[in-house]
């Protein structure tokens, strides 16, 4: 995994400004930790930082492709391709030559053998972009759930990319501007494809290629999900989901460096570690090793002040992790971690500098980084079971029909479950300002219309069907992007078998009937996995990461909202109302420690939003 920036410009030579080219490098030093380059030709720089994992010795990037003494297509690539092998073995027998042992190397000459249809051919998690010598042009390309992420920015003469927005933004021609659509996307979380927050700034969609041209950008898609009939019955659409689902663990333990499994003992992370410990052991390799978290402290699920009954979740996790791991033949740690790092002002600057946005889940995004801190000095690839909610339906949402009839995002639907943000102290008048409402509209009436139609379906299937691509096309990315920054800004890579397209293809057309035959959340799954998992992890009910609970945080929090409001300078005051934040900082002050856990939801995202416009220097212009 690395990470990946460059420059075109079709009416200058960016070699002439190379300390701009290097800087925009050097900010993806955290995705890779291990090396890195810039390819200099006419009109274009690529940049590259390495995390090695595939072929170590030979990998080095950016790589070039010649052929007959002369350079053809050069190439930046992050991510993982995990059938290269195979792949090489076709272009071998199409002619081509390799010098190394990496899949760099094969998407390169894929490129060269199928042109822009290339992206087709590769299963794996990718962001790439690649110089066409010959024909003056960029491809700028990305998987098609979306796993690894890649911006652009149009300029006068062309554009700059990066794998984060922190790489555009080190050019001088690139600025942090916030205006009324970025605040828009904000604070409605809605998640539209292809929005990247900041003015000017893009990202590639899934599944979709960027082909940058004099005076021409282009955006199409080479993938996205049907609609088909699924004509297998219950016993073989299980027996197909569990193969589906051991071909993509087993291809993506595949690495040249150590992995490990990161695992709650719940359904989805054991499913992956268990047939994960199964490859390794069928290729005679050590056991597999899982890492889960607990805190120092007691903790429990997110936004409940009380532990519920079954106890306090991370420490839960650790003792099931360790049973699965028993089970499974795997080797289990499970990470402390001590709930004054999470309040320390270096871990909370690190993670906001890995996520380039305001957006996130406050502490849960430092527990997940400091997680991955520390197993970042055990293992370079880590296995995750992200995308099986999503997938098969794991989320309550997906079994309340208020919420999954309702004319909005399913995730939105508070329902009877909603839980108090407490008193806004951004400015009351800036949701009508905004058109919020509206805007979140526009956003659901266009995800809807997405959807791919089944002629013939019932309606409640066609209802849940829409349902799940909303999940998959609008909520996973959000996930998926949380899982990448806090991972690589460690340099640590983290694969999703979930994420899968084959498995994701055929899953998303299996009947909802099928899918939730037995009244319970996943049970296609727990059904492929039956034969593989204790029945103590199939009964398991699924349970929230944990947040934390300790009132030395929330008065830490307590401590830094109090600075902001003395601070008239802060740069978030131009989006709050003087009054209204007066007395919404007088319902904190006065607030029991039970009371202000709840209440600090709100008033943790004012401090992030200060924080990101400060360290960021965002001009508003809304």
């Amino acid at each position: 995994m690395c990470g990946i920036t460059g420059w075109v410009a079709f009416e200058r030579d960016p070699g002439t400004r190379r300390s701009a080219v290097e800087a925009m490098t050097e900010t993806m030093a955290c995705r890779g930790p291990d090396a890195g380059g810039v390819w200099y030709g006419d009109h274009v720089a690529l940049g590259h930082r390495r995390l090695a994992v595939i072929d170590v010795a030979g990998g080095a990037q950016p790589m070039a492709a010649e052929d007959d003494g002369s350079v053809r297509a050069v190439i930046s690539y992050s991510g993982e391709v995990y059938d290269f092998a195979a792949l090489r073995d076709r272009l071998r027998s199409a002619g081509h030559r390799f010098r190394t042992r990496s899949d760099t190397e094969v998407v390169l000459r894929s490129y060269l053998e199928w042109g822009a249809d290339f992206a087709r051919h590769l299963t794996g998690m990718f962001a790439l972009a690649l110089w066409d010598v010959r024909r003056q042009e960029l491809l700028l390309v990305r998987d098609r759930l979306g796993i690894k992420p890649l911006y652009y920015y149009p300029t006068t003469d062309g554009v700059l990319f990066g794998s984060e927005p922190k790489a555009v933004l080190a050019h001088p021609e690139a600025r942090a501007r916030l205006g009324a659509a970025g605040l828009r996307e904000l604070m409605t979380w809605v998640n539209t494809p292809g929005h990247a927050i900041f003015e000017g700034l893009s990202q590639v969609r899934p599944g979709h290629i960027v082909r940058v041209s004099h005076g021409k950008i282009t955006e199409t898609a080479y993938w996205e999900l049907e609609a088909r009939p699924h004509h297998d019955d219950r016993d073989t659409t299980v027996r197909q989901v569990r193969e589906l689902l051991r071909e993509a663990v087993t291809g993506q333990t595949v690495a040249d460096v150590p992995l490990c499994s990161l695992l709650s003992g719940g359904l989805d992370s054991s499913s992956v570690a268990a047939l994960a410990a199964q490859a390794l052991r069928t290729r005679g390799e050590p056991p597999l090793a899982c890492f889960s978290v607990a805190f120092s402290r007691p903790t429990g699920p997110a936004h409940v002040p009380d532990p519920p009954a079954h106890g306090h979740g991370p420490l839960d996790d650790a003792d099931h992790a360790a049973k699965l791991a028993g089970h499974i033949g795997a080797a289990h740690e499970s990470i402390v971690l001590d709930a004054k790092l999470l309040s320390d002002p270096s871990s909370r600057a690190a993670v906001l500098r890995a996520r380039d946005l305001p957006q996130g889940l406050a502490d849960m995004d430092t527990s997940l980084y400091l997680l991955f801190r520390s197993i970042r000095q055990r293992s370079t690839v880590a296995l995750s079971g992200e995308g099986a909610d999503e997938l098969f339906g794991g989320y309550p949402w997906f079994h309340d029909e208020n919420a999954t009839r309702a004319r909005t995002f399913p995730w939105m639907h508070m329902g009877g479950g909603g839980v108090p943000q407490g008193p806004s102290f951004l400015d009351p008048a800036l949701p009508a300002r905004l058109s919020l409402d509206e805007y979140r509209a526009d956003r659901y009436s266009e995800a809807v219309a997405d959807v791919p139609v089944l002629p013939g379906e019932p309606q409640h299937e066609r209802r849940m069907r829409t349902v799940s691509h909303l999940f998959l096309t609008r909520f996973l990315p959000m996930l998926l992007e949380r899982k990448d920054r806090m991972s690589m800004a460690v340099g640590l890579e983290v694969r999703v078998p979930f994420c899968d397209h084959a498995l994701v293809e055929y899953v998303f057309n299996v009947p909802w009937s099928m899918k939730a035959f037995d009244g319970r959340e996943k049970s296609l799954l727990r059904a492929a996995m039956a034969a593989d998992l204790p029945e103590s992890v199939l009964t398991r009910k699924k349970e929230p990461y944990p947040t934390i609970a300790d009132p030395d945080y929330d008065q830490m929090l307590k401590g830094r909202l109090g600075d902001l409001m003395d601070d008239t300078g802060a740069p978030v005051r131009a989006l709050m109302d003087e009054s209204s934040a007066r007395e919404a900082f007088a319902a904190v002050r006065r607030a029991s420690p039970e009371e202000l856990r709840f209440l600090r939801v709100g008033f943790e995202s004012l401090i992030r939003i200060d924080d990101w416009m400060r360290d960021y220097q965002v001009e508003l212009t809304e």
